[in-house]
């Protein structure tokens, strides 16, 4: 087998079914359809002789030639990455600017660790950092009013390519003295769905997730949208009423008690917080350099939260 044939974005899946457990789940982490991704690993096999996956109903998993080659397929993703990183700085443009479009979560909670990291390594480029919804976002790629952006949607336009970075849940949280603290059972899916909550406004990733997740329910109308998740949260505090907000946004209130979190039965709230580019699908620049530097902060755990 020629090495220069080889397929870096292969091995990526193929470290992603190590990590997530399934092709399926790698490909959803990659952003790739599962039809492409099992064709990409099927190619893998071809050229390298031996069966990686055991494909089942339940979900494709590794053969144990796989499990010996996921190791050095590891190996090679880290050194292409280095070498990009050298690279990168070899010939970085030392007016080099970056615009970055951000959705309030990720810019408020994720963003200023991924752009302290970004600033120590690359302090000849320039950063401008816009927060907007994630529709917003959207529309500022189309436009190339930013180079990048990162958002909470639970879908990305077909137009644009994208890559997992973190993982969030939303939870539904309450006044201290909300009657649904004191119940035995769970709060249901349908109950949330009736109930008039506190919302961020339409075209927001946290909107859209929650629409999304109780789309097969009969919704009340909001009792009041607002423009942040700071928002949201304080008037929740101060007993206007429930909401569904990131663990990201309300940590710190729900270890103080100023707001109490509520289990909602039936009702599947977590989310992959995304990178987003206008094509080619190969990011070069400071762009790829800051979505490597929230990436790997993902594959060493600390971007997973709740």
């Amino acid at each position: 087998m020629d090495p220069r044939s080889l397929d870096l974005g292969a091995l990526e899946l193929l470290v992603g079914v190590d990590d997530h457990g399934s092709l399926s789940a790698a490909a959803r982490a990659s952003g790739i359809a599962q039809p492409n991704a099992s064709r990409s690993i099927g190619r893998l096999e071809r050229q390298l002789g031996v069966p990686l996956l055991k494909r089942a109903t339940a979900g494709s998993t590794l053969t144990p030639q796989g499990t010996v080659l996921v190791h050095w397929a590891r190996r090679t993703l880290d050194d292409a990455t280095r070498l990009l990183d050298v690279a990168s700085g070899l010939h970085t443009d030392h007016t080099a600017e970056l615009t970055v479009g951000a959705s309030m979560t990720v810019a408020e909670h994720l963003l200023p660790r991924w752009l302290g990291e970004f600033r120590g390594r690359f302090p000849e480029v320039t950063v401008h950092l816009r927060v907007q919804n994630s529709s917003t976002v959207f529309v500022s790629l189309a436009n190339d009013a930013c180079d990048l952006g990162f958002v909470e949607s639970p879908t990305v336009p077909s137009n644009l390519c994208s890559t997992v970075v973190a993982r969030d849940r939303l939870v539904l949280v309450v006044p201290p003295d909300h009657p649904w603290t004191r119940r035995r059972r769970t709060v249901t899916a349908e109950e949330l769905a009736s109930t008039p909550l506190l919302v961020r406004e339409p075209g927001s990733g946290t909107r859209t997730t929650l629409d999304d997740a109780l789309s097969g329910y009969a919704q009340a109308d909001p009792l009041l949208e607002l423009g942040s998740s700071a928002a949201i949260r304080t008037s929740v505090a101060a007993g206007v009423g429930p909401a569904v907000l990131s663990t990201l946004a309300i940590a710190g209130d729900a270890r103080s008690g100023t707001v109490r979190t509520v289990d909602v039965d039936g009702l599947d709230l977590t989310r992959s917080l995304r990178a987003v580019w206008r094509p080619p699908r190969e990011l070069r620049g400071p762009a790829a350099d800051l979505v490597r530097i929230a990436r790997r902060t993902l594959n060493r755990g600390g971007n997973s939260i709740g």
